[in-house]
């Protein structure tokens, strides 16, 4: 297997051009693989930790309307919107690898665009009118991950708290979207300068050769895992014990019974008046 393809310039030196197509099947498939793995494991350990832990119990006294806003309407059609882009991008750039021909390039960087404009969106929106700091990782999430790690051991973990708005799972799979997104885009922008569109002048010269295969090399990379997350963001969007998070990213809330099951009300504060 190679991770890079590499080519050959007019003064015979090596010249990297980008990632080698290998790694889509290689992702393609550590993506089945960690799904493969998540259902034998959600069938036969969490029953046992579940039994040992002694089920989850509400927490008493705490004054929580029935219907709890999770997503708001912004925050919904910003993911939807989001997620329609990057499956027209997996399918317009991989399709074509795999031998599935059809004129691509154009539907590709629009969606591109689209994608570019929704996250400029979901910046400013997250920083200015959301509760920030609630899907990055800090000190607490990483407390309650080494307690529940020694509890799966079987080891003493003493009492171990719900987590807050998002668990620290959706926070390490926010920041490899984040990541990847962010290669993509970035140098997805640079690129169309190689192609012919309507927003800005063809110039390959842009770039000297050896730094346009950096940029194809650091696109195809975050493309790549974004197949296996796609994969893994499917999968656990339709698992029935997941679906409740699934719901209330089409309809924005969560009822009373999830809220108290899954979240430390200390930790994702909401009220009757504010709804969250």
């Amino acid at each position: 297997m190679e991770l890079f393809q590499w080519g050959t310039n007019p003064w015979g030196q090596e010249t990297l051009i980008r990632v080698s197509w290998d790694l889509l099947y290689l992702f393609f498939w550590a993506g089945i693989a960690f799904i493969v793995f998540h259902v034998v494991y959600a069938a036969v350990w969490l029953p046992k930790l579940a039994r040992a832990n002694g089920g989850q119990e509400e927490s008493a006294g705490v004054d929580v309307p029935e219907s709890i806003e999770r997503h708001t309407l912004w925050a919904r059609i910003f993911h939807w919107v989001m997620a329609a882009a990057m499956l027209v991008l997996l399918v317009t750039g991989f399709f074509p690898i795999i031998g599935i021909q059809f004129p691509w390039v154009t539907i590709h960087w629009i969606a591109g665009i689209v994608l570019t404009i929704s996250i400029l969106y979901h910046i400013v929106h997250a920083t200015f009118y959301l509760d920030f700091w609630s899907i990055w990782i800090l000190p607490d999430d990483m407390d309650e991950a080494v307690q529940r790690v020694k509890r799966q051991m079987g080891q003493e973990a003493g009492e171990i708290k719900k987590h807050g708005k998002y668990p620290l799972d959706h926070k390490l799979y926010h920041t490899a979207v984040m990541l990847a997104g962010l290669a993509v885009i970035g140098t997805g922008l640079v690129m169309m300068f190689r192609i012919e569109n309507v927003l800005v002048p063809r110039n390959a010269y842009l770039l000297s050769e050896p730094t346009w295969g950096l940029m194809y090399t650091l696109h195809g990379l975050g493309a790549v895992l974004f197949v296996m997350l796609t994969l893994t963001h499917i999968y656990f969007a339709i698992r029935p014990d997941k679906f409740w998070l699934t719901k209330s990213m089409m309809f924005g809330s969560v009822d009373r019974r999830h809220y108290l099951d899954h979240h430390d009300p200390e930790r994702w504060v909401v009220s009757k008046e504010s709804k969250g």
